[in-house]
């Protein structure tokens, strides 16, 4: 992406702010281990707004002019890590100008007399999740709370923004979809030769990095009774002659990202094994036939259930309301983008642009058996595209 791309973007929301100031934060680095950080993952909004790929940057954004705020790094963390340059992230971003943390403090506080209120992105309620967030929005609102008398979110805005994807930007997601395709492909083809769970996953990180790309996520590459447990990583069990392998993997390529399930078999597989697999790609050509641009969430959403429903009635295992859930515990779609759940914009009905995961699943842990094939769609003006359909559904 190149500098318009993201000044487009600021300008859109400048558009919404209504004059109101906008103060936006990176994420910050956090700990692995001893002085090891993990990988460094940007927060996808300010990406959207800047293209900065780098930790502890801030953006400021007052009808339509543009700081952005360099982090403060000491002399040790300069040797050891590097840091981005004003004039690179300039040039990246077409910010109208960078400065300094303490220049910021300044600036805001003069905003702050002029402007009651201000936006920014309010940090989302950790207990909601199972995992620790990044703290950088906690202490940008902290801060903002300190110098305006109302900080407002601006979060549902931008993801109203980011729902309806541009020319450009579905040009990376089609990069990032053909290659993991392509990795797929290849790895379908040798998966006889593994022994082991990680040899796939070893295959699908070694085609990706040769491309100039990497996981969007930890992948998924589940055998057996392992595929029963929908976001099972450890990818380390050995591979039984007679399993179903279930693999969720995703390339990120010019920081868009893919989402693609095959569930192929690993020698000989039983009649029953059969009628799951067929069933959930029957459900899955269904459910897309639903994917077009004006047609109701509220009513794709009951559709694809009861296609579900249907198809776990056909293989005896839906009797009860409560089976529905037990043998399809998750969405049946979300949003794709800058992250492989990206937001749609909590819309009412599909919009031409917006791209998204159908992704059925059925999984019977007394049977040993996982099935779950997903595949990316564009929604069109007439209807949809699925971008990875050049990858077969079969065994």
């Amino acid at each position: 992406m190149n500098a318009d791309f993201f000044k487009n973007n600021r300008n859109k929301l400048t558009e919404i702010a209504k004059g109101l100031p906008v103060v936006i934060t990176a994420n910050t680095e956090m700990q692995r281990v001893g002085d090891a950080a993990f990988p460094f993952a940007q927060e996808a909004n300010f990406w959207y707004l800047t293209g900065i790929e780098s930790a502890n940057w801030r953006l400021i954004i007052v009808n339509g002019k543009t700081a952005l705020v360099m982090p403060e790094t000491s002399e040790i963390s300069q040797i050891f890590n590097g840091s981005m340059s004003a004039d690179e992230a300039q040039t990246i971003s077409g910010a109208d100008q960078i400065i300094t943390h303490a220049e910021s403090a300044e600036y805001l506080q003069k905003l702050a007399k002029k402007c009651d209120k201000v936006y920014t992105i309010l940090p989302e309620n950790a207990s909601d999740y199972e995992f620790s967030l990044n703290p950088t929005q906690a202490i940008l609102t902290t801060e903002l709370s300190k110098k305006f008398k109302e900080v407002k979110d601006i979060r549902s805005e931008l993801h109203k923004l980011r729902s309806i994807k541009r020319p450009d930007e579905i040009m990376m997601l089609r990069r990032a979809i053909n290659l993991t395709c392509l990795a797929f492909r290849t790895v379908k083809e040798d998966l006889v030769n593994y022994t082991f769970e990680y040899e796939a996953q070893a295959r699908f990180t070694y085609e990706f990095e040769r491309a100039g790309a990497m996981h969007a996520y930890d992948p998924i590459v589940a055998s057996g009774l392992n595929a029963n447990v929908l976001h099972y990583n450890l990818n380390r069990a050995g591979l039984k002659q007679g399993d179903l392998v279930l693999m969720d993997v995703g390339a990120r390529y010019g920081c868009y990202s893919a989402d693609i399930t095959r569930t192929f078999a690993y020698g000989d597989i039983n009649e029953r094994q059969k009628q799951i697999h067929s069933a959930v790609c029957q459900a899955q050509a269904e459910i897309i036939k639903l994917v077009k641009p004006g047609f109701a969430i509220k009513e794709y959403l009951e559709k694809s259930d009861k296609i579900m429903k249907h198809a776990l009635q056909n293989l005896s295992l839906y009797k009860e309301e409560v089976d529905f859930r037990k043998y399809f515990p998750h969405a049946v779609s979300h949003g794709l983008g800058i992250e492989t759940h990206d937001p749609l914009g909590r819309p009412k009905i599909f919009q031409p642009g917006m791209v998204l995961t159908v992704e059925p699943g059925i999984y019977i842990p007394e049977e040993n058996i996982g099935v779950r094939i997903e595949d990316d769609i564009l929604i069109t003006n007439t209807g949809n595209e699925n971008l990875s359909r050049g990858l077969s559904v079969d065994f």
